[in-house]
């Protein structure tokens, strides 16, 4: 019988010696884990946890064979390829100084798909490089190595693939797909650890590309930091990362710049930019908003901005100017300025904020207000400069990005403002409000199936939304009238 102890100290194994995490819904498949290693180590779970913890490379191998999964499939997500040969490719040639290999690492490369691909990517966009191409694949999992070296494939594995590339580079031997020796060549599979500090994988400036897609959402919050940190080392200056479409360096890094382009996102290594630790994020300090009347202000506003402009001049008329005496408070506390905010008093918050200290001017958490204030108070073009101060310091700050989609919609800019709405969506797929802001342009624009679809994440991520994050974002509506919103604006779209 195995434990609950047991299983807890599998679990702090694998993260240490892993970078693993596994929460505890996965505590069954844990312990079949933990049964099948030690009956293959001929010894009972207590003695092989004793012995996991300084295992060696072929244990930890075998462990991980068990954990990972590995499901893949040629040009996975091809946007990211199209970028990859449409845009990192042709920037990074640009950049050389002189003769020497485009440098690829596939990190995480499970059976090979990922890493033949981008190898197909780059002799279809240079047939004849006058350079060397050198694509490096690692994995944990010694069996999908052994498998991705075999190079033999099912259709099932080329569902993604184009035909043409199909007939390029493949031909079919009985029910499997085997891959041209010239695309098998071009890349060296290594069975390597991420969690590992590795310091021969990770040689500063040693890739040109990085790709690392599905992998850092499996590891633990400190796992992850460390391995960004090491591959942002790694990268060589202007170096670009992919990750998987729903992982976000939000939060994580602020080494890479942010790069959306070919219907996708991915990252640029920053050159030479100091670093900034920039604190707990504004929008976690918790006070619960209020609830102005919605639906007639929104049923005679052009845009959502103007809206919340409307809904603050009728309660600012109502509560009067009543409120903190400005020349009573030069603290840099947002306290009372997020106090203000909760009233719907936007123009008092903003005086408060413009009072500050003038050091206070770089604080992301000001910008961040200050930004949200001037786009309410209906002044654009000043909220659109603040956050792009606010970027220029954390550039993937995703409340920046809806904030600017307001400034874009109120410009009259409908495709700026969905892409930053989108881009703020990538950065935290959690935040409610741009959705509710891209069902809204979907909806008046008569998009009924795009409306429908924004409107009900909306509703779901707003029912779990933090209070705090509405206040800051809300326009002065709580969580009640902004849900009764999307579904009256639902019914619209179904009209």
């Amino acid at each position: 019988m195995i434990g609950s102890s047991q299983l807890e100290h599998l679990r702090e194994l694998i993260a240490h010696r892993l970078g693993l995490q596994f929460d505890d819904t996965k505590l069954g498949f844990l312990a079949e884990v933990l049964r099948r290693r030690s009956d293959a180590n001929a010894c009972d779970p207590t003695t092989y946890l004793a012995r996991l913890a300084s295992a060696g490379p072929a244990e930890i191998g075998a462990i991980a064979q068990e954990l990972t999964v590995g499901e893949t499939y040629f040009f996975r997500n091809n946007d990211q390829f199209r970028a990859l040969a449409q845009a990192a490719i042709p920037e990074r040639l640009r950049t050389q100084t002189g003769p020497r290999p485009l440098r690829v690492l596939s990190a995480g490369c499970a059976s090979g798909e990922e890493p033949y691909t981008i190898a197909m990517v780059v002799r279809d966009i240079l047939p004849d490089p006058p350079w060397e191409v050198s694509i490096r694949a690692i994995d944990v999992n010694p069996a999908a190595l052994e498998s991705a070296r075999r190079a033999r494939f099912t259709s099932w594995a080329l569902r993604e693939t184009p035909p043409r590339v199909q007939s390029a580079w493949f031909r079919a031997e009985g029910r499997d797909f085997v891959l041209d020796r010239s695309i098998r060549t071009m890349v060296r599979f290594e069975e390597r650890n991420l969690a590992s500090e590795d310091p021969e994988l990770w040689q500063l400036g040693s890739y040109d590309v990085i790709f690392c897609r599905n992998v850092l959402m499996y590891f633990t919050p400190e796992t992850m930091r460390g391995v960004v940190a090491r591959m942002a080392r790694s990268l060589a200056p202007g170096g670009y990362l992919f990750l998987g479409h729903a992982e976000t360096l939000r939060g994580v890094s602020n080494d890479f710049h942010l790069c959306h382009t070919h219907e996708t996102f991915y990252y640029q290594v920053r050159a030479g930019t100091e670093r900034l630790d920039i604190g707990e994020p504004l929008e976690r300090r918790t006070v619960e908003p209020r609830s102005p009347d919605l639906a007639a202000v929104v049923a005679t506003s052009d845009s959502w901005v103007e809206a919340i402009r409307q809904a603050s001049e009728r309660i600012r008329a109502l509560a009067g100017t009543a409120g903190p005496s400005l020349a009573r408070i030069r603290s840099w506390d947002l306290g009372a300025a997020l106090d203000l905010l909760r009233r719907e008093r936007f123009a008092e918050a903003l005086h408060l904020i413009d009072d500050m200290p003038d050091d206070s001017a770089r604080d992301p958490d000001v910008l961040l207000l200050r930004s949200v204030l001037l786009a309410h108070d209906g002044q654009s073009s000043a909220a659109e400069e603040a956050c792009g101060r606010l970027l220029s310091i954390d550039e993937l700050n995703a409340g920046a990005h809806y904030v600017l989609a307001l400034c874009r919609e109120s410009a009259g800019d409908r495709d700026g403002a969905i892409r930053h709405d989108q881009t703020a969506t990538y950065l935290d797929p959690a935040f409610a409000m741009p959705r509710l802001h891209l069902g809204l342009i979907a909806r008046r624009a008569g998009e009924r199936d795009t409306a429908r679809r924004e409107l009900e994440q909306a509703i779901a991520l707003l029912e779990r939304e933090d209070a705090s994050r509405l206040l800051l974002f809300g326009g002065g509506f709580h969580r009640d009238a902004l849900i009764a919103l999307c579904r009256a604006e639902l019914v619209r779209a179904g009209e």
